[in-house]
């Protein structure tokens, strides 16, 4: 037998506030003290507290909010496009949202997403505070990471791909070519791709019988900006490298601009190799070598995740890491002789 439910009441006499307050939270209300929220939402955690679904569907179209960290760059133009091309034959919109730059969305967010009562959202390199995951629990309202910033809780659906596997395809591609002095530029290493992908590095090192070098090991953050700026920095001096595993694709259009600026030519000087596979990685000169993340699928994959969390099935592996491919252009080729 089921225990029985536990209703607002009981949740507001624990917590020690007011039903109304209560319902504030849930409902993502600003209103509220950050003490006494704090309070509220461990009381919802504690007892798996879920609001009552309203009879029948919500009103208006059934809707997908979709968040990511940064909008505008082609990296989120290619999840927007796969989960566009999953939701739309489900007849389901998509709500784009963005963190400014930052990995959590503000309170203000959850309130508006709350109020609109999706089916569910699908966060893009960007998580949830532990409050806000609870109060949208607590409204049953399912979501789903791709790309993991960090380490996913257990009971939280993600879509991620093989991180690790695609830094050591990089860098053994570039080993393999004869490049002994390979410099990497990572992500920022507060997330986990960026970390997984500096691993894959460095075990593609020692199985080369080569060491980690530290002066080659730099840390970007995945923009052509910064690509550009550390690419001037590792070219400048007489004991440049030979090649450059770019952790993404837009970092490494920044090493091949850089490379230009200073008349280093690629690849008969310097090889580059990338991390995405945009579609500007064939549009660029020389086409770039580059690992293959298959965003669109990783897209689907968690829009079909999240739908069918949404109609209350149970998915066989809420969890997923899509393997990744290695695919050589132009862009590389073995070092100068020296």
């Amino acid at each position: 037998m089921a225990p029985p439910r536990v209703t607002m009441a009981q949740l507001a006499a624990e917590a020690g506030v007011s039903v109304p307050t209560v319902s504030k939270v849930i409902n993502g209300r600003d209103d509220v003290a950050d003490t006494t929220r704090a309070r509220v939402e461990r009381v919802i955690s504690e007892h798996g507290y879920r609001q009552r679904r309203r009879s029948g569907p919500a009103p208006g179209p059934r809707l997908i909010d979709l968040v990511f960290n940064e909008l505008g760059n082609p990296w989120a133009v290619e999840v927007i496009r796969g989960v566009e091309r999953t939701a739309r034959p489900a007849g389901v919109e998509v709500v784009l949202s963005e963190c400014l730059g930052a990995h959590r969305p503000r309170q203000e967010w959850l309130a508006s997403v709350l109020a609109r009562r999706p089916a569910g959202v699908i966060m893009v390199f960007s998580d949830l505070e532990d409050g806000q995951r609870t109060q949208l629990v607590a409204r049953g309202i399912p979501h789903v990471i791709v790309d993991p910033i960090g380490e996913v809780d257990p009971g939280v659906a993600s879509v991620g791909s093989a991180n690790y596997h695609g830094g050591l395809l990089a860098t053994r591609h570039l080993l393999g070519l004869g490049h002994r002095d390979v410099a990497v530029i990572t992500g920022p290493l507060d997330t986990f791709c960026s970390r997984a992908r500096l691993g894959g590095y460095r075990d593609a090192l020692l199985e080369a019988g080569l060491p980690y070098r530290e002066e080659l090991v730099r840390t970007g953050d995945f923009s052509v900006e910064g690509g550009l700026r550390i690419a001037c920095e590792l070219l400048a001096g007489p004991d440049r490298p030979t090649a450059v595993f770019a952790c993404n694709d837009l970092m490494a259009f920044g090493v091949l601009r850089a490379a230009r600026d200073l008349g280093v030519a690629v690849p008969g000087e310097l090889s580059v190799v990338g991390y995405d596979d945009l579609p500007a990685a064939e549009w660029v000169g020389p086409e770039l070598t580059t690992v293959h993340q298959p965003l669109h699928e990783m897209a689907e994959a968690a829009t079909r995740l999240l739908l069918a969390l949404a109609d209350g099935a149970e998915p066989a592996a809420p969890r997923m890491d899509l393997a990744v491919d290695l695919r050589v252009r132009a862009s590389t080729a073995p070092p100068p002789p020296r």
